[in-house]
């Protein structure tokens, strides 16, 4: 009965990704939007490759599927399908609408001849000192094809008709990948593929060019680690992290039309036997178009400045407001400086002893970092948990953390097992021998870039039984242990922690509205999250629909869960929200007969968060502050949801 119960994970994630691909199509959204929603695209689909089809590649492998095809053929053949839709969107819609400006982006086609001239300069006086042509029957002995690097496959043909192919490097990291060029006052876009296509006779001047082809090869992305090693975790990574680019291959993307002969022998040099060959458009590693060079108000969403949600008096203090009453930031519609104001005033608060906090994805220039340096310079007690193995940031938080290593901060990683991905800190202060904690608890990174487009919710609190309790947590962190053992039992009543009581208390959460609808008494849950898989928490909000609970779930991403089935979860409706922001938030909402309770926080309900994380998620308690989640909630189930939400908080925010 599982299969009928359960969606596809994999197969959910590839319908996330379509509807990220459906919002390139809408004519209401921008251009300059719909072309960078091109480019999400293709940038998950990078992924999807890199992390789950090795996966996929290996269950298949080691499985007999003699009831159809494995998990493997199905997520190619959903992912053909879309591919085919991405070429559909390009050349029906946008192209003829960006001809429609008088904006000619030449895709799959040749270089016009008026601006053929400009075309063959820049590929003299910029392309031209990065290209090195390799040819496959000589040149490869010890030539690597990198990961998700462009390359030309040119077949050439000398004057005696024998055959020869090439292959040319497309040198898209060094230089930029699409150009604007102008004529007679038409502007035109061209690939640097196309320039250098444009001019290989250059390249090759005494053969005949009977093809050229582009190509991408994408590389298994995940870190072996040895969890017996006793070396230092930053060792091990950085290590690792030199050799994941030269990963099995899981993907030769292809233009179509290669003759087999050819794409054989390419194949057989390459070593890319065990790679999955996939025919996409003319051009790859589309997420480049999130650079389009396409300006103006008119191409772009309008702006949205981030209002201020908190106003602190002259001559008072960020600290002081926490210490009267609860904050709530919900960025991006809010200004992020609050969060950057807790961590300053905490380095150069002269009461401040102790500070704590957990970094998961770390800005390229983090002010929070540099503001935990300087408590750490001004005699301060810095503690920084530091999750190195977080997916493609494990180099930027590497570096992070042997900054404020040499800079007095106590640097804490989690064991190789378990992942630390709450997102929390907290301030001790000790005035006249007393303690006094201040905290902040999130529902995403303390990162002020990814702030700018992320949805998210942050608590600034000074609940003192709460915040003792983050200091428990604390003290178990800084073991650095694989999970908690029974020494280690920390009776979280307020926080909900994984590894501890998080899974237990979403389910006694959900018995308690199972009750109440049986008991005929108000019930209903409402649940907003990036990813829904785990199958004892889906099973548990299946038995809530039966009971008559009425479900509402925001799911951005994968969801194993079938709502709307009958007798099983027809009172279970999912929503999904793909727009000009990144939904991130994880809210929890549970009616509980009159007297709503409302948790927010890091976990999503996936298995690895369930079982394989450190997440924290924590209770809403300021009834105005519940008001304004309830509103934020209730227009995200509707239609227009980010640009109320956005007048809804600018309305508040006058008020």
């Amino acid at each position: 009965m599982e299969e009928t119960v359960f969606f596809n994970r994999d197969l959910s994630w590839l319908g996330f990704n379509e509807r990220v691909l459906l919002e390139a199509a809408k004519d209401t959204v921008p251009m300059l939007e719909r072309i960078k929603f091109l480019s999400i695209y293709s940038s998950n689909l990078d992924e999807f490759y890199r992390v789950r089809m090795p996966v996929l590649m290996a269950v298949d492998e080691h499985t007999q599927e003699i009831d159809g095809p494995g998990n493997y053929e199905l997520a190619k053949t959903e992912i053909n399908r879309q591919q085919r839709k991405f070429g559909a969107i390009i050349a029906g819609q946008i192209l003829p609408q960006l001809a429609n400006q008088d904006i000619h982006w030449i895709y799959n086609k040749p270089i016009p001849p008026q601006i053929a001239d400009q075309v063959i300069n820049l590929f003299f006086n910029e392309v031209l000192a990065y290209i090195y042509p390799i040819c496959i029957e000589r040149d490869l002995t010890d030539f690597f094809a990198e990961n998700n690097k462009l390359y030309q496959l040119v077949i050439l043909k000398d004057e005696l008709g024998a055959e020869r192919l090439e292959l040319i490097n497309i040198p898209s990291d060094s230089l930029q990948r699409l150009y604007t060029l102008e004529h007679d006052g038409h502007k035109y876009v061209v690939f640097l593929e196309d320039i250098i296509k444009h001019n290989l006779s250059y390249l090759f001047p005494h053969d005949t060019i009977w093809g050229v082809f582009n190509l991408k090869i994408t590389r298994d992305a995940e870190l072996k680690i040895d969890n017996g090693s006793e070396e230092d975790l930053t060792i091990i990574l950085e290590r690792q992290l030199e050799t994941r680019d030269f990963g099995f291959a899981t993907r030769f993307l292809v233009e179509p039309g290669i003759p087999l002969r050819n794409l054989y022998r390419l194949i057989y040099a390459l070593k890319l036997g065990n790679a999955s060959v996939v025919e996409g458009g003319g051009y790859h590693n589309l997420k480049d178009l999130s650079n389009f060079p396409l300006n103006g108000v008119a191409f772009s969403y309008p702006k949205w400045p981030s209002v201020f949600s908190v106003t602190i008096p002259e001559n008072d203090t960020l600290f002081n407001l926490i210490l009267k009453e609860d904050l709530l930031v919900n960025v991006p519609y809010q200004s992020y400086d609050p969060i950057l104001r807790f961590f300053n005033e905490a380095a150069n608060d002269v009461f401040v002893e102790e500070i704590y906090t957990t970094l998961y994805r770390v800005a390229n220039n983090s002010r929070i970092v540099s503001a935990l340096m300087t408590a750490a310079k001004n005699g301060k007690k810095v503690v920084a948990l530091v999750e190195l193995k977080a997916r493609f940031d494990e180099a930027n938080n590497i570096k992070w953390a042997k900054q404020m290593k040499a800079a007095g901060v106590k640097i804490i990683y989690s064991s190789i097992d378990l992942k630390v991905h709450a997102k929390v800190a907290l301030v001790k202060r000790v005035i006249s021998g007393r303690e006094e904690f201040l905290g902040m608890l999130a529902t995403g990174n303390l990162n002020e870039s990814t702030a700018r487009f992320y949805t998210d919710q942050i608590l600034l609190t000074s609940h003192q039984p709460m915040l003792k309790e983050l200091e428990a947590l604390f003290g178990f962190l800084s073991k650095s242990k694989k999970a908690p053992a029974q020494e280690d039992y920390i009776d979280f009543k307020y926080l909900l922690v994984a590894q501890f009581n998080l899974q237990q208390r979403f389910l006694d959460l959900i018995q308690r509205e199972i009750d109440n609808a049986k008991a005929g008494l108000l019930n209903g849950i409402t649940i907003k999250l990036n990813n829904l898989e785990e199958k004892i928490l889906i099973s548990k909000l299946y038995a809530a629909s039966q009971a008559g609970v009425k479900v509402q779930l925001v799911v951005r991403g994968i969801c194993c869960l079938i709502p709307g089935q009958a007798g099983l979860s027809e009172n279970i409706t999912v929503t999904r929200i793909v727009d000009r922001y990144l939904e991130h938030g994880r809210i929890f909402i549970f009616e509980n007969n009159g007297n709503r309770e409302i948790f927010m926080g890091s976990a999503d309900w996936m298995n690895r968060n369930i079982y394989s994380r450190i997440e924290v998620c924590f209770p809403l308690y300021d009834p105005k502050l519940k008001e304004i989640i309830m509103k934020i909630v209730n227009l995200q189930l509707h239609d227009n949801a980010q640009e109320s939400i956005y007048k809804f908080l600018n309305d508040s925010n006058a008020i």
